[in-house]
């Protein structure tokens, strides 16, 4: 039986609101300003010109120039980086969620030898850099011709995406109850219809949750796109990024509007979907 923990009212009855300890707002308030800072700084610089930036480098835009995002936007280099990086992010979610959902169907539902030695190498594979295995992948992805192609960055992606995907799955997974399947195999259900009808929908949170992480993961990668990909016109935005900065190092300005631009597709989808990685990594861990 629960009990009902007593409000702090005031005289007329009201109740009291209770803000708790002001230093953990300051230090929310502090830690919030120093991530968002380069940020803004970022993108008000795209609408300042070279000369405003070396004269008063913090200063504000006088005037706001817009040319430097519109001849971004006005790009086909632009547009064909988003592209790609769609491409490969799209591609590698889709492998990551089927093929995670797959493996931690297996190892959450039925025992086998080896099961908890197969789940302990995907936790193992957390700890495991792309930094430290990009000399040998890339030796790997050239063996197979996948340079210069996005396959070379969509399989690896998924690789690397997949323990993480599957620490997160099989926690749900393991929560459906038994007699669910015990019920679906007395109305003719296999194992397979099981998994379609009733594992999936149940796992709805969980396998968001994995595709969401898999695609911004796969958006703002840099490292493997820098050593698969020499061919200009299959760069993802990152590559962009660095390859504009390169060509006009000396245009600040234009440099920090295109930045800006790459940046905001991402900070979109996070945004709209930050409720669901915070649902699906809470059930997760009940689980």
């Amino acid at each position: 039986m629960s009990t009902a923990i007593p409000l702090k009212r005031r005289k007329n009855g009201a109740p009291k609101l209770e803000w708790g300890n002001p230093g953990i707002y300051f230090l929310a308030a502090v830690v919030s300003i120093a991530l968002l800072a380069p940020v803004v700084y970022v993108i008000i610089g795209g609408f300042r010109t070279n000369s405003q930036i070396t004269d008063n480098p913090a200063g504000l835009p006088n005037p706001w120039v817009i040319e430097n995002y519109t001849e971004v936007i006005a790009s086909p280099v632009f547009w064909r980086q988003i592209l790609n990086s769609t491409i490969a992010a799209t591609a590698t979610t889709v492998g990551v969620v089927i093929l995670g959902m797959m493996a931690s169907f297996v190892i959450a539902r039925y025992p086998f030898k080896g099961r908890e030695a197969m789940y302990s190498l995907f936790a193992a594979g957390l700890m495991f850099p792309m930094t430290v295995a990009i000399t040998p992948l890339y030796i790997l992805i050239k063996s197979l011709g996948l340079t210069n192609n996005l396959l070379g960055v969509i399989l690896p992606g998924i690789a690397f995406a997949l323990p993480t995907t599957v620490i997160i799955l099989v926690p749900f997974l393991r929560t459906i109850p038994k007699e669910l399947e015990e019920a679906a195999a007395l109305d003719g259900c296999g194992r397979l219809g099981f998994f379609w009808k009733i594992v999936l929908p149940l796992s709805a949170p969980g396998v968001i949750t994995t595709g969401i992480l898999a695609f911004i993961g796969s958006w703002n990668s840099y490292m493997l796109p820098l050593f698969v990909l020499s061919d200009e016109s299959l760069f993802t935005l990152p590559l962009g990024v660095q390859a504009f900065a390169s060509q006009y190092s000396v245009d600040t300005a234009r440099v920090l509007a295109f930045t800006s631009l790459s940046m905001i597709p991402a900070l979109i989808f996070f945004s709209l979907f930050e409720r669901r990685i915070v649902g699906g990594l809470t059930g997760a861990v009940k689980g």
